[in-house]
């Protein structure tokens, strides 16, 4: 079992959920089934911070950079939003986390503000501007539908 784990994961994965579904309890790996379900997991809030992350940034450079706004910019953050949405519906135990996400996720976006553009990321808030309903409301900024 324990060699599979290393040598051919998803072997080892469907040989797992067989054993599980024939209820060979006992020839389950249990130590590394543990760990591969937590990180399962932890892969769920990465995956809301990361798109909050962008979603932000990119609502940052809409309001800090008017005269830029562009299609793309506005369908990002729409995507980011549906995206956000679906996990959050799928994921409703997030839901407690998403303060701690926004709060880390707008260190990311002013990361990518300072990566893609001309705004200098420490003139920015040190906090983030938008509270969650805002994130997450696909009316917001009110001129989005603008361009």
């Amino acid at each position: 079992m324990l060699n599979l784990y290393t040598t051919d994961f998803y072997a080892w994965t469907q040989q797992q959920a067989n054993f599980l579904r024939q209820g060979k309890l006992d020839d389950i790996d249990i130590i590394n089934l543990i760990e591969e379900i937590e990180s399962l997991g932890k892969q769920q809030k990465q995956e809301l911070k990361n798109r909050l992350g962008v979603l932000i940034g990119h609502l940052l450079k809409w309001n800090y950079q008017p005269n830029r706004r562009s299609k793309s910019w506005k369908y990002t953050i729409q995507e980011q939003r549906l995206q956000i949405i679906d996990l959050l519906e799928q994921n409703p135990s997030l839901k407690p986390y998403i303060e701690e996400a926004i709060t880390k996720a707008y260190q990311l976006g002013l990361l990518l503000i300072g990566r893609e553009t001309s705004l200098n990321p420490k003139e920015l808030p040190i906090e983030c501007p938008y509270r969650i309903e805002q994130i997450l409301d696909v009316s917001f900024p009110t001129d989005i539908e603008s361009i």
